[in-house]
């Protein structure tokens, strides 16, 4: 599919609908205010109250920002309510750390006594909170990608990814299409970057492509580049894969570009490379970064469509991944809480998203799979102009995992 225009890729993937999918369609979530699962069509019930964490100060703030922007606007568009009953929405600050996620969800579970939790930016914290999850039985269903260290959790659900996936997705692609030997850098810290520079080394070689040299890795918090980028120039690779996020993203796509690569050398990543907020920050310094991920706003489906439209108009902006699927989230809350609503409680609501069968999603159709994140479809995007914007536009469509 790499040589897809995208006009071809959209007009496939609305053809394909959720075919590609290997497990059936059951009921969907409500995606639109006019859907058949909207508040008037479903039975009501006493309130149920909520717990969202999100950061909402220091370094995670912009990405919490838009967990919160996507479960409101499922909110706004099925009037303030999941399953038929008003929701009462508790924020609180997830912070920076594992200690301090893992204090939100105790406050949420024991103080605020929380139906069912959402959000979770940084990996570290649900890996804080997951004994405290699975003892308080309190379903959360997680809005960020997860550690791929995250295992035997009953109780935790994540809408977004595990953290290697992105490398599982595009490594045979990059082997294909690298025109070479591939450079490969990530920072080295708690959120998942080694895991991905592991598994796109694993997936790369096992696609038959080659690394140049050996995998290297920058210290967590390390913003200066220039002696690796030193290193790469120096190994005789045609490609690089690199693994960073947030403002260290940023930096590094800066660097990228004063270092002066040829024109023909490529940069692939992870989507969070130039996801969301950071594309607007990173400006044309972006342009033509080939990235890996789960969603692209510019997919061709109804779900989609509608999506993009009232994101727009309610922030002013283009949706992201982490916007999507805390929409999803809520999405997810909805469902359940209607098809436990004869006897809803925290329990009966964990069971019930376990049986919820396939999503529509802007994403595409997707369910979870046994280890509770999503069996769903990768994608290849470009960085590129799309009208007067820069936009991760969608190139290809690379596998489905979960």
């Amino acid at each position: 599919m790499s040589n897809l225009n995208r006009r071809q890729a959209l007009r496939l993937f609305t053809a394909a609908g959720v075919a590609g999918m290997t497990a059936p369609i059951l009921s969907a979530c409500s995606t639109g205010s006019d859907d058949s699962t909207d508040s008037t069509s479903v039975p009501s019930g006493p309130p149920v109250k909520i717990g969202m964490i999100v950061p909402q100060t220091g370094a995670f703030k912009d990405l919490g920002n838009e967990l919160d922007n996507g479960f409101s606007l499922y909110l706004q568009a099925h009037g303030n309510k999941l399953g038929g009953r008003q929701v009462t929405l508790v924020k609180v600050d997830e912070g920076e750390t594992g200690d301090t996620g893992k204090a939100a969800a105790e406050k949420l579970i024991k103080e605020e006594k929380v139906l069912a939790l959402t959000g979770v930016v940084n990996p570290q914290s649900m890996l804080a909170m997951k004994e405290t999850v699975e003892a308080g039985q309190i379903p959360l269903v997680g809005s960020n990608a997860s550690p791929s260290t995250l295992q035997g959790a009953k109780y935790i659900w994540r809408t977004s990814f595990v953290s290697t996936e992105p490398a599982q997705a595009i490594g045979p692609w990059v082997a294909a299409n690298g025109g070479g030997a591939i450079a490969v850098i990530g920072q080295a810290g708690p959120n998942g970057d080694e895991d991905d520079v592991r598994m796109f080394v694993e997936t790369l070689r096992g696609a038959g492509g080659n690394i140049a040299g050996t995998a290297r890795t920058t210290p967590y918090g390390s913003r200066d580049f220039a002696a690796i980028l030193g290193q790469v120039k120096n190994s005789g690779a045609n490609a690089l894969y690199a693994s960073y996020g947030g403002a260290t993203a940023v930096e590094f796509v800066k660097q990228f570009r004063n270092a002066k690569f040829p024109s023909t050398f490529k940069l692939f990543a992870p989507g969070s490379l130039t996801e969301g907020y950071l594309l607007k920050q990173l400006g044309d310094s972006a342009k033509d970064i080939y990235t890996s991920l789960n969603y692209s706003p510019d997919l061709d489906n109804a779900s989609n469509r509608r999506f993009v439209a009232e994101y727009q108009k309610a922030f002013g902006s283009i949706p992201s991944t982490y916007a999507m699927a805390s929409y999803d989230a809520a999405a997810v809350l909805d469902k359940a809480i209607t098809d436990a609503t004869k006897s809803l409680d925290s329990f009966s609501l964990n069971a019930a998203i376990g049986r919820l069968g396939q999503i529509d999603s802007p994403r595409g159709g997707w369910q979870f799979s046994q280890n509770r994140a999503p069996l769903q479809r990768w994608y290849l995007r470009q960085v590129r102009a799309d009208g007067a914007v820069l936009s991760n536009v969608l190139t290809a469509e690379l596998t489905t995992l979960g």
